[in-house]
């Protein structure tokens, strides 16, 4: 007869309070698709509604186009001043006599 009241039972219940790390990868995996796939959903949603959308005509007028020409006609009269000075100090002998001669 054995007396099993004074013995040790060896209890190995590793494998229930173990954590596991597969089943968290998984989900949080399938967290990231699902927002991944409905950033996507809401780009192309929102693409075609700004696509979608009226885009107003540009209409114009005489008056634009004469305050245009006489700015960019004033533009090249600086720029052909500019050219003239650039040119004549490269022509013009520098005012700094070399010691060295």
């Amino acid at each position: 007869m054995e007396i099993d009241f004074l013995k040790k039972k060896k209890k190995f219940k590793k494998e229930s309070f173990r954590v596991k790390p597969d089943f968290y990868w998984r989900r949080i995996l399938y967290v990231w698709v699902v927002l991944i796939l409905a950033s996507c959903v809401f780009g192309f949603y929102f693409f075609m509604k700004m696509n979608r959308e009226l885009v107003l005509p540009v209409i114009s007028t005489g008056e634009q186009n004469a305050i245009k020409k006489e700015r960019f006609n004033s533009i090249l009269e600086y720029f052909k001043e500019r050219e003239k000075k650039s040119i004549e100090i490269l022509n013009s002998p520098s005012p700094i006599v070399d010691p060295s001669l």
